[in-house]
């Protein structure tokens, strides 16, 4: 099959022939039709996170079942599926209870083995992870779930339970910071939406958010502030020490910040105002993924209209465009999701 491979951290990646992978016991291939390009990737690429090498990444994906391993149960050829990236090994407790994201033993395609940015990958632990694609999704809309959209589900709704008419900041207006304004839109909360890309804060207001903040030397907070009062939930949608300083500096006194974006300790461990959170009491949250679980109200949401992830993609591209994105990705400017069709030529 054709895939995207890297030899070593930061290496330039390259599209070249590779052996089929085979499906294990209790796993899947699947044939790969859609998946996201996300800044997850990049952070792997730059030697963020424990990988082997060679190394095939991407971990936001939808296909086709073409192969069961043994002791599958709720899986055949043919199916439409998609998988959250974090894999529960569905033995443990955590697993046990719905809430697979978290598992100590969890697989991640695209880290802890061969993801998706191919033509075909393995899914493990199939009967606990995978999820089946609505016939009315498309397989661009249901890739775009596995990382940035579902992270931010349950960042806002199973973490900080957005209620109606409560503020929402979200500093990012990428792929998951646009998911988290829709998403808030949709839970009925106002949205404050903040980037240096005026093209994707232009998103950010067609999707709903009710200001937007262009992040060019702006006192963040302040400008939050007068506008809300301080806002009752904040988004780092990033993963840097500024935007996380900025989304909890923003909140109101009592106030919940959800990290979505990774903050790798690249020049140490990033510095947090933990003298506002423990003066203003505010809470601290991280979302990690969503388990496949928690994926029926989701779909229920995007099937009547209520979500529509599919206006988040903003361009599909082959596996040759990808290979040369990536190492630029964390730069990149785009207003939304860049997705991978690996069956393009």
């Amino acid at each position: 099959m054709r895939a995207v491979v890297y030899d070593a951290i930061g290496a330039t990646p390259q599209v070249r022939e590779v052996p089929e992978p085979i499906a294990p016991e209790g796993g899947v291939v699947v044939r790969v039709h859609a998946t996201g390009l996300c800044r997850s990737d990049w952070h792997a690429w730059a030697g963020h996170d424990e990988i082997t090498l060679p190394h095939v990444p991407g971990h936001e994906l939808a296909g086709v079942v073409t192969s069961v391993g043994a002791g599958v149960r709720r899986w055949a050829v043919g199916d439409r599926v998609t998988v959250p990236f974090a894999c529960g090994c569905g033995r443990c407790e955590w697993c046990h209870r719905g809430e697979a994201q978290v598992c100590p033993d969890q697989q991640q395609p695209g880290f802890t083995h061969w993801g998706s940015f191919a033509e075909y990958v393995v899914l493990h632990a199939a009967d606990t992870n995978l999820v089946a694609i609505p016939a009315d999704v498309s397989f661009e809309a249901a890739a775009s779930l596995g990382c940035r959209f579902a992270t931010a589900y349950r960042g806002l709704v199973g973490r900080a339970r957005v209620a109606e008419g409560e503020w929402v900041t979200v500093i990012g207006a990428g792929g998951v910071g646009l998911s988290a304004v829709m998403i808030a839109r949709a839970l009925g909360a106002r949205v404050v939406a903040v980037d240096r890309n005026r093209e994707a804060l232009a998103v950010a207001t067609r999707l709903g958010a009710e200001h937007v903040i262009v992040a060019d030397g702006t006192d963040v907070p302040a400008a939050v502030h007068d506008l809300t009062g301080g806002s009752h939930v904040a988004v780092d949608a990033v993963g840097s020490e500024q935007t996380c300083a900025d989304a909890i500096l923003s909140l109101r006194r009592r106030g919940r910040h959800v990290q979505i974006g990774l903050l790798p300790p690249v020049h140490g461990h990033p510095r947090v105002p933990m003298a506002r959170v423990i003066a203003w009491e505010l809470d601290l949250l991280g979302s990690h993924g969503m388990a496949a679980a928690d994926y029926p109200a989701m779909l229920a949401l995007i099937e009547q209209g209520r979500l529509r992830p599919q206006e988040l993609i903003e361009r599909v591209i082959c596996l040759d465009e990808a290979a040369a994105l990536l190492p630029h990705f964390d730069q990149a400017t785009v207003a939304g999701m860049t997705m991978i069709d690996p069956q393009l030529r």
